[in-house]
Order: C-alpha cells, then sequence, then structure tokens
C-alpha cells in the first residue's frame, strides 16, 4: 500500500475528508462548468435546444448509473481489501474493468443507434426538438465505452485512497469539452459548424482523452495497483462482489433515470419552455451538488477502509463530521440560489418566458440542498459497509418511491408548480428515513459492538 492508502486509517480525520473530499469537489466544478458552458452555447440555438439535451439527460444517467454503480461496487471492494491488507485480491479486481467496460460500453453505444427515435419519444420528447434530440443523442451514444471505462477507472483510483488522479481525469476531459463546445458548435476558424452535434461530438472527444489518461495511471504504474495479464480474465466470483455492492448502487442511478423520464413526460404537456425549465435547472444545481458528490467519494473509502481494519469508533466519527460540515455549507448554497435566481438564468437566457418559468422552478426545487447532503452520505456508508440493499432503498426513497407519487399527486392538484415542490417534499421526507436507518445501524454495530469482519472477496 502506497501512503495515499495507508493514511485512510490513520490521519487526522477533518483534515482527512478534507484533503479526499477537495479533488472530487473540484471534479464536480470542473463538471458543473462544462455543463453550464455546454448549456450556454446550446442556448444559442434556442430553447428547444435546451430540451433537447434535457430530454437526452435520462439516456446519460443510464449510461452512468451502470458505470457509477459498477465503480462503487469496485471502490467499496478494493479499499476494504487494502484495509485487510490483500493486495493481491485488489490487482485481481482491478483487472476486472476492461472487460466490465468493453460490454457495457458497446450494448449502451448500440441500442440508441438502432432506436433513437423510440427512445425519444418514451422520454418525453415532443415535435419541436425530436429533430434535436435525435442528432445529440446519436453522436453521444458513440462515446458510451470510453465514458463507462474512464467512470469505473476513476472509481477505482478513488478506492485506494487518492482522490487527486480521478480529479485530474475529470478536470482534464471537461477543460478540453469547454474548450471544444463554442469550435464545433458555431463553427469558430477551421471548424465546421455542427450546431448541437458539435455539443455532442466535444463531449465525446473529452471523454475519450479522459479515458486515455485513466488507462495511462492504471498501467504506468502511478496507482497503487499493479495490474498483470493474469488479473485480466472476468472471474465470476469477483464479478458477483463487485456486483452484490454494485447492483443497487446503478439500481439507485436507473431509478433517477426512470424517474425523469416520468418527470419530463409529465412537464412536457405544459410544452417545450417547461421542460427547458427542468433542464436549465439541473444543469445549474450540478454546481450546488459539488461538496456533496465530493464529501460523498471522500467517505467512502474511508468507511470501508476501517470497516475492514475493524476501527468502528474512526468510521462513525467520520460519517458524523462529514454530515454536520456538508449541511452548514450546503445552507449556505441554498442562500445563494434562492437570492439570486434570477441573475443565474438571466446568463442563458433572456427570453421573458423562459425567465418566468424558470425562476420559481428553480428556486423551489433546490430549497432542500441541505436536506440533501445527509441523505447522500447515508448511502455511501451504507455502500462503505457492504450493504448494498439498504444503500439502494435509501436512494429509491428519495429518487423514486417518494418522488414519482409527489410528482403525480402534486401535479393533478396544483399543476406545474405542484410538480416543482415533488423534489423537495421527497428530500425532506428521505432525510428523516435516512437518518432512521443511519441511528439503527450506529446501535447495532456502533464502536463498542463491532461485529466480525464478513467474508473475504474472491479469496
Amino acid at each position: 500500500m502506497d501512503k495515499h492508502t495507508e493514511r485512510l486509517g490513520s490521519a487526522p480525520l477533518p483534515s482527512l475528508l478534507l484533503r479526499l473530499s477537495v479533488p472530487g469537489m473540484a471534479a464536480m466544478v470542473a463538471t458543473s462548468v462544462y455543463n453550464i458552458v455546454d448549456t450556454f452555447w446550446v442556448a444559442r440555438l434556442g430553447h428547444e435546444a435546451i430540451a433537447a439535451l434535457t430530454i437526452v439527460f435520462p439516456y446519460q444517467i443510464l449510461t452512468v448509473a451502470v458505470g457509477i454503480g459498477t465503480g462503487i461496487g469496485i471502490s467499496a471492494l478494493v479499499s476494504r481489501r487494502f484495509g485487510e491488507g490483500d493486495g493481491e485480491t485488489t490487482n485481481h479486481i482491478a483487472g476486472q474493468i476492461f472487460s466490465l467496460s468493453l460490454f457495457w460500453g458497446l450494448l449502451f453505444a448500440s441500442i440508441p443507434l438502432l432506436f433513437s427515435r423510440p427512445i425519444l419519444l418514451a422520454f418525453g420528447a415532443t415535435a419541436d426538438i425530436m429533430e434535436f434530440g435525435t442528432r445529440y443523442l446519436v453522436i453521444i451514444a458513440w462515446g458510451a465505452p470510453v465514458f463507462i471505462f474512464s467512470l469505473i477507472a476513476s472509481n477505482l483510483i478513488r478506492g485506494s485512497g487518492d482522490p487527486v488522479r480521478p480529479m485530474v481525469i475529470v478536470v482534464s476531459s471537461s477543460v478540453l469539452n469547454v474548450a471544444l463546445d463554442p469550435l464545433l458548435i458555431l463553427g469558430i476558424g477551421p471548424f465546421p459548424e455542427m450546431g448541437i452535434r458539435g455539443a455532442a461530438l466535444a463531449t465525446v472527444i473529452a471523454q475519450s482523452c479522459g479515458a486515455l489518461l485513466a488507462l495511462v495511471y492504471l498501467l504506468g504504474h502511478r496507482t497503487s495497483y499493479r495490474i498483470r495479464l493474469r488479473h485480466l480474465p472476468p472471474e465470476w466470483t469477483l464479478l458477483g462482489d463487485i456486483y452484490r455492492v454494485g447492483t443497487p448502487a446503478s439500481i439507485q442511478e436507473m431509478t433517477e433515470s426512470f424517474a425523469f423520464i416520468i418527470f419530463n413526460n409529465l412537464v412536457s404537456g405544459y410544452g417545450s419552455v417547461a421542460i427547458a425549465a427542468v433542464g436549465l435547472t439541473l444543469r445549474v444545481s450540478d454546481l450546488f451538488f459539488m461538496p456533496i458528490i465530493g464529501v460523498s467519494q471522500a467517505l467512502l473509502p474511508v468507511v470501508g477502509y476501517n470497516f475492514g481494519a475493524g476501527n468502528r469508533r474512526r468510521l462513525w466519527r467520520a460519517v458524523r463530521q462529514s454530515s454536520l460540515g456538508l449541511m452548514g455549507l450546503l445552507a449556505f448554497c441554498t442562500i445563494l440560489v434562492e437570492i439570486f435566481a434570477p441573475q443565474i438564468v438571466g446568463v442563458f437566457s433572456q427570453d421573458p418566458e423562459v425567465l418566468a418559468t424558470t425562476v420559481p422552478a428553480m428556486r423551489i426545487m433546490l430549497a432542500t440542498l441541505v436536506f440533501i447532503g445527509p441523505g447522500v452520505l447515508a448511502v455511501a456508508t451504507f455502500q462503505g459497509l457492504s450493504k448494498g440493499g439498504v444503500a439502494l432503498f435509501l436512494s429509491l426513497a428519495r429518487q423514486f418511491l417518494l418522488f414519482v407519487p409527489l410528482v403525480v399527486a402534486l401535479g393533478r392538484f396544483f399543476g406545474l408548480t405542484g410538480m416543482w415542490f415533488a423534489l423537495p417534499c421527497s428530500d425532506v421526507l428521505s432525510f428523516a428515513v435516512s437518518l432512521a436507518f443511519l441511528h439503527r445501524e450506529y446501535r447495532r454495530q456502533g464502536p463498542g459492538n463491532a461485529p466480525p469482519p464478513a467474508p473475504r472477496a474472491g479469496a
């Protein structure tokens, strides 16, 4: 183990969590800036183009679901094996990412190429955005293999306690994407004017470069892993252990996609401007989600390592300190978005109809950020404990079990405004559920009740 891995069990928690969180936050900032810049340039093509990106978004979530779910399963597994001192098994786990990336990448590339129009119709596309959506979806699909590899590899590296290299991967690809967007969308200089196709192509090129950088890190002995040819063949025992944690994580991401498909279909009844309002709010929410994702990425390997090492006291201190710190930061972010929502929306569009619809939507849907953070950290905690089923339930509670019924019920009685309120209502309710599950788990296996370690995967 190198210094990145060893510090998971020994470094002072506040500074450790901060060091692990900041690179993840920086990566999220880069991703958010890319999304915002991407939306800014696409908005030059009209609100229909923004709506098209919103309609394609559930497909992208599905792709992310597989990559992140697989990556989380691998990350939780390797961090725990590092805690147990089992380096050879970690290398076998790391070697599985190549066959997994190839399988899932080809699957997600082929389906949209064959069924783009039926997919968009199912996602809620209206007639005026169908052409934009088809152009964007088909090109994005070509990048699925490299995108999934990049997601899995980043989580693998992060599972060793190294958050910096995953940050470099994300930041590098995001910066390249930001640079290519105006060139390919508007056709600046020698570049062709490609419109929304240019936005998609810029994304695929940037994702390919990120995947190449991840490959250099893994095969160039720049991480804790030493992957050999003997580690590459798929091993069913390891794959089973990976997806015991990873499948619930994938399902929780997929349910978010299904929830937004339902949401988009209901919102589309109010026209493409309402769909654009959802898209703009989601793009802006990415920026405010950066501390949530950063801290959750930091917490997972700390929980996994200390669970494997049997250090329960340190594990629960990490959960408590990260949750309280995150809530304070998110309270500040909520104040910002409530005050400056008109100015934020105005960056993308000065259309009076878009402003009138999006500003109240943004203020309502992002009003409960402070409750989202601890809920996401609860999911990360149970993932680190290899309790994927509980993590899945907690995610489903917010993203599907509570959100979808609230959207349908509130939309029926209060129209579009009621749909906006469905998200904050589900956030508050799921926060209460997550808190109850965390309290029960702490009482069951707190510092004084440490159970014996679970059976070792692949051993």
